[in-house]
């Protein structure tokens, strides 16, 4: 997905927290691809639109030190938001630690409410809780 209502999605696009502390820039060289909700209890409390890059595609260039983790469960999955704020912009993910997720809402001139047709992944069934 190259483009979102009227903005252009950059190759090397800039995603903030709501207060502007956290600043991070993503490598998006195809756009956002695969833009999903999860079902997950922590997914659905937050009702974020994310997207992934892998782990060398996102670059922290402003907030490092405003930036908390939040862990559960089994400890795979590191979720981070602005502890200014409290907006989450990003997680390492459980299903595939090899990438980050990242809330598509925080994208520079984005309006994650301009995506049609987004997927929801049954989180509450994660294949790593089955036994």
């Amino acid at each position: 997905m190259k483009t979102v209502g009227n903005t252009p999605i950059l190759e090397k696009h800039r995603l903030t927290c709501h207060c502007g502390g956290v600043e991070i820039q993503l490598s998006l060289p195809n756009g956002i691809e695969k833009p999903r909700r999860c079902d997950c209890s922590i997914c659905r409390r937050k009702g974020a639109v994310v997207a992934s890059v892998k782990l060398d595609g996102i670059s922290i260039l402003k907030g490092a030190e405003l930036l908390k983790l939040y862990q559960f469960n089994t400890q795979t999955a590191k979720h981070y938001f602005c502890s200014e704020c409290g907006i989450y912009t990003h997680h390492q993910r459980r299903s595939d630690p090899t990438e980050y997720g990242y809330n598509v809402g925080c994208l520079e001139g984005v309006n994650p409410f301009d995506i049609d047709n987004v997927v929801t992944n049954d989180g509450v069934n994660h294949p790593a809780d089955r036994k």
